[in-house]
Parts: C-alpha cells; sequence; structure tokens
C-alpha cells in the first residue's frame, strides 16, 4: 500500500468520505475534483496499485469507508458480491459451503464465497475477494433470509430449509451425497427444521431425482404421510429406478413407490 497519498488522491478521498460514497465509476469524479480522464485513469491505477480500492469490473471500483492504516485494503465478501450483482442489476444467494457452514454442517471455513444469480457464470476476484458465481434461472431463488453482517451490509442466505434442498439437488456441484441425507435426519431430530416448511422447499426446487430421494427419506424417518404424498402426487411412475446414493452401486433394495435402489448401506462412510 502507498505510505502517503498526492495531492489529487487525498482530494478524491475527501469527496468520496464526504458524500458518503463506497461504489465509484470511471466518469462521475471527473466535474467534481476537476481531473481529465487522463488524470482519473492515472488516479485509479495508483490507487489498485497501493490496494487502496479495489475493481468490481473496469470502470467500476469499490473504496473503502475509511482509508486503511499502513496496510492494504480488501472490501468484505459480501461487500463485494453485492456491488458484483447490483452492478448487474441481478439478484443472488448465497450457496454451497458458505451455507453448509453457516448451518454448522461443515466445520470448513471457505476460501471463496458461493452464489447461485441470474446473470454471471464463474469465477471473479474483487480485491482479495474469490467469488464463485453458479447462473441460475429466476425461478430457482427463493427460500431466502436477510443477514445483517458485522459491517452492516445485508447478505441474503439460504434459510435451514433451502440449505438442505440444495446439499441434495446440487450434490455433483457440492460433493454433499451421502452426508446431506444425515444432515437431514439429524435436523428433523433435533427439531432444527420444519416437515411442512423442507417439503415446501422439495416441491418447488427439486428436480425429479430430488423428490425420489428425499420422499423416500422422508418416509424413512416417519414424516406425515399426508405431506409425504404431495411428492408422491408429483412423480410419474417408472420402471427406471436411480441410485439412492449417486455414483455408488446400485446394488439394494428397490423401493417401487419412489423409484429408487436403496443402495445406502454400500456407501463409504
Amino acid at each position: 500500500m502507498k505510505n502517503r497519498l498526492g495531492k489529487l488522491e487525498s482530494q478524491f478521498f475527501a469527496y468520496i468520505q464526504m458524500r458518503k460514497i463506497r461504489i465509484v465509476e470511471s466518469g462521475k469524479t471527473l466535474q467534481p475534483l476537476g481531473m481529465t480522464r487522463l488524470q482519473e485513469i492515472e488516479l485509479f491505477r495508483r490507487l489498485l496499485k497501493g490496494r487502496i480500492i479495489a475493481r468490481v469490473r473496469p470502470g467500476l471500483y469499490l473504496v473503502p469507508e475509511r482509508l486503511p492504516l499502513g496496510s492494504a485494503w480488501t472490501p468484505d465478501e459480501i461487500e463485494a458480491l453485492n456491488a458484483l450483482i447490483q452492478d448487474q442489476k441481478g439478484t443472488y444467494q448465497i450457496c454451497g459451503p458458505n451455507a453448509f457452514n453457516r448451518y454448522g454442517y461443515s466445520e470448513q471455513i471457505p476460501n471463496r464465497t458461493y452464489a447461485y444469480n441470474n446473470r454471471i457464470s464463474g469465477d471473479r476476484i474483487i480485491g482479495s475477494v474469490q467469488l464463485t458465481l453458479i447462473k441460475v434461472s429466476d425461478k430457482r431463488f427463493g427460500g431466502i433470509v436477510e443477514v445483517k453482517t458485522n459491517t452492516g451490509v445485508t447478505a441474503l442466505y439460504p434459510t435451514r430449509e433451502r440449505t438442505l434442498l440444495d446439499a441434495v439437488y446440487d450434490w455433483a456441484r457440492f460433493n454433499t451425497l451421502p452426508r446431506a441425507f444425515n444432515w437431514i435426519r439429524s435436523d428433523l431430530k433435533k427439531k432444527l427444521i420444519d416437515q411442512k416448511q423442507f417439503i415446501d422447499m422439495v416441491l418447488k426446487f427439486g428436480d425429479v431425482g430430488t423428490r425420489r430421494r428425499l420422499g423416500y427419506l422422508l418416509e424413512q424417518e416417519k414424516c406425515d404421510e399426508r405431506l409425504l404424498k404431495t411428492i408422491e402426487r408429483t412423480l410419474a411412475k417408472t420402471s427406471s429406478y436411480i441410485p439412492f446414493v449417486p455414483g455408488k452401486s446400485k446394488k439394494g433394495n428397490v423401493i417401487v413407490r419412489w423409484g429408487i435402489v436403496d443402495n445406502e448401506e454400500y456407501r463409504l462412510l
């Protein structure tokens, strides 16, 4: 980080802090600061090199609320994610390892932030924040809770029920089966999730394979038969059975009701 700010840099920070600006777009400070376009380009180049600001995309920058003292600055994960998706006029919800850690299913603290969104697919880096963005259709959004972070910004997390649904639906991406089955069993026993709310998530966001697997799991856990039938009614009769634990041997009992081969005893624990 730069030890000292030049005159133009000092004027820039005085201006944005007086107006409590956190996101700056190139061209917006030319007139207020009396800069030329070339001066602005050089200003942002120096600030980026000094790691005092973070680039969201070319021409858009996140700036600190207060200048850091003697060290580089980087936004937190939610500031970076919010700025990127807001710029794209999209929506998001955090998912995967970050949600699993939030609800205690995993003790591992992710070194990147995973988010479903409706604009961008792929990895992005903003400052030192690493984002993995998974583009999904608008109908995939829901089951969200707003969480205030320590920095006062709002993060969009999935509910506990939605997190568990995603762990089964998106098992191949997050490598969560069969672990997620035990998470669900444990939460049901501890009454940390509501049967009806969870089944609502299954019906709204689960594909056929997810509904088959979770229907069978919930039947094993003695869930309300009336609720189980709401899942069963969405499934056509089939002679093509899928393994309860995908990627493992199909050896096991055939569960006709759900179109499942119960191969769970053959999984690697």
